[in-house]
């Protein structure tokens, strides 16, 4: 391996008149510096971290005995500070430290801002591969990997540059947000406003009334220290079961069997629809709201009739749906091979985001590019180094050989890594999960796959400022 001497920029910018042209490389790029390893690569690889022309921290790792190809890692998240995070590739090469075992160079952006912005993570994601390129020369395949939210920007990295003989030769999605965000997000909504209804204190009666589609008014200072001590004043989330009130119990337990949503993940998916709402709506829509319940039947609580009459109830702007459609959606205009695994029992992203993947896939007629994995495990984090170790050796087999795998042979093969992880293999060959709209509740005309077709897309992308600025 050869480092190049310089970095320079190879990508033209900004397309005019849409932000679908969002550059992954604007200007000429600083080398990357040598820096200690994590804990977990340390004396395994070279480590290398910088910050790219845009101001997207990374993170790379390259194997003292590479194989010769690159992972590109997609974060999830988001993560909701202003500026890049220096730290977060780091930690995430810490954490998938298994692709560097298994022999592949990693390469990690922490993208260039925090808060929401599908399409600019996926930029910086591109970005950050042409800069290994330039530094390292081209890898003999190159695929990406995306995990949470992440696993959505992956999936966008692939339709935006995954193209047949293009630069990426395979994906990597695991336990991912794949619904998009205008869909994938509706069971929060549903959270945000069937919590306000039985809780009544975000906000306060007392405090600066506000529509719940906002997440959290723009100038509120509540902190989630603050929104946790909210949440167990009105359901005793954190309390023993006996400690809770019988109003505390009848509270957390309309809110569970409305929304479907795991108790011990309830504080993080309301931490989600209130400040990650607030920074889609307030940060990168301009106040706009994409965001609906409108025509929404609620149902599982003690009394429905009541919930249905008394909930907040909003309907989307749709120049803002189209703005998240455009950010987030997918099309399913798949040309490489694409390898999904998911935790069945995911409390965060729901295993249905697979079904609506699958579904969006189909009915783009490019399913044949798709195989899904399912394990019997119940994080949404913490998948079997393993699998994950199997999976990215199921995928360059794929890729390799041009043979299909199934999911029955994926399972079947994840034996002999475990032999060296001892982290298990937990693969469901058989399980199908239910369609999407099984376990979030659709909004009228909200059944169709595609979110966004091919065409919507591109007539989209001609239109001025569409599209949320990166």
């Amino acid at each position: 391996m050869r480092r190049r001497g310089t970095l320079v920029a190879s990508i033209a910018g900004i397309v005019a008149g849409s932000l679908s042209g969002i550059s992954p490389v604007q200007a000429a790029q600083p080398q990357p510096a040598l820096t200690a390893c994590p804990s977990n690569v340390e004396g395994k690889a070279t480590c290398y971290r910088g910050q790219d022309a845009n101001g997207a921290f990374y993170a790379i790792a390259v194997p003292k005995h590479w194989n010769g190809s690159l992972i590109v890692h997609a974060h999830g998240g988001p993560d909701l500070g202003e500026g890049s995070d220096p730290e977060r590739s780091t930690s995430d090469l810490d954490r998938w430290s298994v692709m560097v075992d298994e022999g592949y160079a990693w390469a990690g952006s922490s993208y260039r801002r925090g808060g929401y912005g599908t399409r600019m993570a996926a930029a910086d994601t591109e970005n950050l591969r042409r800069l290994f390129v330039d530094e390292f020369g081209k890898p003999e395949r190159t695929y990406v990997h995306g995990q949470s939210w992440g696993g959505n920007v992956a999936a966008k990295v692939v339709e935006m540059y995954g193209k047949k003989q293009g630069p990426y030769d395979g994906a990597l999605l695991t336990n991912g947000v794949l619904a998009g965000g205008s869909r994938g997000y509706d069971y929060r909504v549903d959270l945000r406003a069937v919590y306000q209804y039985y809780c009544q204190n975000l906000p306060l009666p007392s405090e600066p009334q506000y529509p719940l589609w906002q997440g959290l008014r723009p100038t509120s200072t509540l902190t989630t220290a603050g929104l946790r001590a909210r949440l167990q004043e009105c359901t005793g989330y954190a309390s023993a079961p006996q400690e809770r009130t019988p109003l505390q119990r009848r509270n957390l337990d309309d809110i569970l069997a409305v929304t479907h949503i795991p108790e011990r993940t309830l504080e993080s998916h309301l931490r989600f629809s209130v400040f990650t709402f607030r920074d889609i709506v307030h940060n990168r829509l301009g106040d706009r709201n994409p965001f609906s319940n409108d025509g929404v039947l609620y149902s599982g609580s003690h009394d429905d009739k009541a919930l249905n009459a008394g909930v907040e109830r909003f309907s989307a702007d749709p120049d803002a749906q189209r703005d998240l459609s455009y950010d987030s959606d997918l099309t399913g205009q798949v040309s490489i091979p694409v390898l999904t695994m998911h935790a069945i029992n995911d409390p965060t992203a729901f295993v249905e985001h697979e079904a609506a993947y699958r579904a969006t896939l189909k009915n783009a007629h490019r399913d044949k590019n798709l195989v899904q994995t399912f394990t019997n495990e119940s994080e949404h984090s913490e998948l079997s180094n393993a699998e994950y170790a199997n999976s990215v050796a199921a995928l360059a087999a794929w890729v390799r050989t041009g043979k299909k795998p199934t999911p029955q042979s994926i399972a079947s093969s994840c034996a002999s890594f475990d032999r060296t992880y001892g982290t298990g293999c937990f693969y469901d060959a058989d399980f199908r999960p239910l369609p999407y709209d099984s376990r979030v509740r659709p909004r009228p005309g909200g059944l169709s796959w595609p979110v966004m077709t091919a065409s919507q897309e591109k007539s989209w992308s001609r239109l001025d400022g569409v599209g949320i600025v990166p």
